[in-house]
């Protein structure tokens, strides 16, 4: 079971903390502020509920091997991810030529570089953060489908997910009783198998569940 998401935040961040000296930590306590938790809460955690592997503000350098921080970057043995919020003010209104060029120019360097760079807006994340969470999705759902055992759906597990996608909301075993003309507790069961396989994520704890949640092999299971 899951802890909450204030508890894993403030262990993740103690953690990296007691391991950086020097800029590296002080970067860490001035740079991971509001936006930078946000993404995690309304984003990142949602999606997969821990944060192993993941890195605040991490360290990077450009062509003139200038350093810079990434917000995050996710660093799975199958990849390199690196996940920036960026508000309007300070990335957009406020940003001259040069700047724009660099941001631009930084970019494709690290994508050279292997990285595979993600942008949220901080208003995507805070007001319409289930459109984040369905991109992250889409971008790291096929690495990650890559390196697990994939198991076959049943028919009927594959029309959930397309519900579920279609729903653009969290499914219920009511959405399912509906669709299919089953009973709750067949609907259920079917849900709990999705669970199993690493399609849904159940929202909620115990007797208390009430939706269930797509995951990144889901979305990617059904462009197949």
């Amino acid at each position: 079971m899951r802890g909450t998401f204030d508890e894993a935040h403030a262990s993740f961040i103690n953690e990296h903390l007691t391991r950086r000296t020097g800029e590296r930590k002080g970067r860490l306590l001035r740079g991971h502020n509001y936006a930078e938790k946000l993404l995690l809460q309304n984003v990142w955690w949602p999606v997969f509920g821990t944060f192993q592997d993941l890195h605040p503000e991490y360290e990077i350098s450009d062509w003139n091997r200038k350093s810079q921080f990434l917000d995050f970057a996710y660093l799975p043995p199958f990849g390199k991810f690196g996940l920036e919020c960026d508000g309007f003010q300070s990335h957009v209104r406020d940003m001259d030529r040069e700047r724009f060029s660099y941001s631009l120019n930084r970019d494709t360097f690290l994508t050279g570089m292997g990285w595979k760079m993600i942008h949220f807006s901080f208003d995507d994340v805070l007001q319409r953060p289930e459109i984040c969470r369905m991109l992250l999705q889409l971008v790291i759902g096929p690495h990650l489908l890559r390196n697990t055992s994939e198991q076959p759906l049943h028919v009927i597990e594959r029309e959930i997910l397309r519900l579920a996608w279609s729903l653009g909301r969290r499914v219920r075993p009511k959405d399912v009783t509906e669709l299919l003309g089953i009973d709750f507790r067949t609907a259920r069961n079917w849900l709990c198998g999705l669970v199993d396989k690493g399609m849904l994520q159940p929202v909620g704890n115990g007797e208390k569940i009430r939706s269930y949640e797509m995951l990144a092999t889901a979305i990617v299971r059904l462009t197949e």
